[in-house]
């Protein structure tokens, strides 16, 4: 009896990778990655990286082709194929599923402003409550860019998609996605358990240029016939899973708890933090930032430190009675001089953590809280700040060292 296996590809930023698994004994029979050498990204500006999706098919092809070569598999033997690639790409295409530019891949950095205004016109309570997160560099932001500076081009977009959408596209000729995929991209409401129309209509995308949604554990689409001719894999093969190298990663490790953590590292490095440093926050809310691209793993040390202030932030959500949402509150050195934070932050050590306000009249109420607490407990903290950016939006900046704090208390810094 023939041997029978699982086809997985993983869609990178540096290869196309092709595996093959024994259906019996789940034991690896053959893998292959391509190109050999790092795929190339167009940075035609600085912050900018784009790859051309279609080179991400023929690098599939060519995996593809080493593999069975290498296990003298037939395109029958494969029972289903599964999907892993990177996140947050942004893929576009016409009515003839024809590519309409270069993908604007994940450690792109040019749609940061329109994340962050989108943020602060929404509002917080709006994105954290429905999206879970700020719209920051993520795929929405990314095709807001290309609605305001390709206009010509937007107009002709069909439907919008992510990478491994794209090369299940190719493999099916069919277009679709998943709610892991919406949400990663910032376009699924979690609130509403559907795709993320107040933020469609903010930035003036119409819904159905979302792909259709399918189930991410399920028989997704089959290989076409103009697939299999090309492939040589057999027509019907179903792709029955799909998902973002992070969420499969998180999957793979088993990372489901509060409690629970791993990390992964690789062309970037990424954090699965359900830890919980105190009752009501976790870790995840002390190290999200608007730049996914930028590497931002907290030492043990800063882990400590996190847990030391949550227990003012604790008091705090306590004695005002509602929530408090974080708004930035670890910074490696590499996100802190990406957002311009000055060489001395406690941020750098996971000291400080600025809460976000609605308003002066929150954000004097926050200080108040804080400063009789200092008064109550006999502790001191470092810095008590209020700021305001020119977007008008209010902050409290706060600061509990280990030791040496110097109590600094200055309002409506900008």
């Amino acid at each position: 009896m023939a041997r029978q296996y699982l086809l997985g590809f993983d869609v990178g930023s540096s290869s196309v990778k092709a595996s093959l698994v024994d259906v019996d004994n789940g034991q690896m029979v053959a893998t292959a990655f391509y190109p050999e050498k790092e795929a190339p990204i167009k940075a035609v500006k600085a912050g900018w990286a784009e790859q051309d999706p279609e080179m991400w098919w023929t690098n599939a092809k060519l995996a593809l082709s080493k593999i069975m070569a290498e296990a003298d598999a037939k395109g029958s033997d494969i029972k289903a194929i599964g999907i892993s690639y990177q996140m947050h790409g942004l893929v576009c295409v016409d009515k003839q599923q024809k590519v309409l530019r270069d993908s604007i891949i994940w450690c792109d950095s040019r749609a940061v402003p329109y994340g962050e205004k989108a943020f602060n016109d929404l509002g917080s309570e709006k994105c954290l409550s429905h999206l879970l997160n700020s719209p920051g560099n993520f795929t929405a932001a990314k095709l807001a860019w290309v609605k305001e500076n390709e206009p010509e081009l937007f107009s002709n977009i069909y439907k919008v998609m992510l990478p491994g959408d794209y090369l299940a596209m190719k493999l099916s000729g069919e277009i679709n996605t998943t709610i892991s995929g919406l949400s990663e991209g910032m376009m699924w409401d979690f609130k509403e358990k559907r795709p993320a129309k107040f933020l469609f209509d903010y930035y003036g995308f119409a819904e159905d240029t979302i792909a259709d949604i399918v189930p991410t554990f399920a028989v997704q689409s089959v290989v076409s016939r103009a697939a299999a001719e090309e492939t040589g894999l057999a027509e019907g093969t179903p792709i029955s899973y799909r998902a973002g190298d992070q969420p499969n990663n998180a999957l793979s490790l088993n990372v489901f708890n509060p409690g629970e953590i791993a990390s992964t590292a690789g062309t970037s490095g990424v954090v699965y933090d359900n830890l919980q440093l105190s009752e009501h926050f976790l870790l995840g809310e002390f190290t999200k930032s608007n730049h996914p691209e930028v590497y931002n793993i907290p030492s043990h040390v800063a882990i400590e430190n996190m847990k030391r202030i949550c227990g003012w932030l604790e008091v705090l959500r306590d004695r005002y009675g509602q929530p408090i949402i974080i708004n930035s509150g670890y910074r490696s050195p590499q996100l802190n001089k990406k957002v311009g934070g000055v060489s001395t932050s406690n941020h750098l050590t996971g000291c400080a953590v600025d809460i976000r306000c609605t308003g002066i009249e929150q954000a004097i109420e926050y200080a108040a809280i804080l400063i009789g607490y200092s008064k109550e407990s006999q502790q001191d903290f470092d810095e008590l700040f209020i700021e305001k950016n020119k977007y008008g939006c209010y902050w409290v900046h706060f600061a509990v060292r280990p030791k040496e704090n110097r109590r600094k208390i200055n309002f409506l810094m900008t």
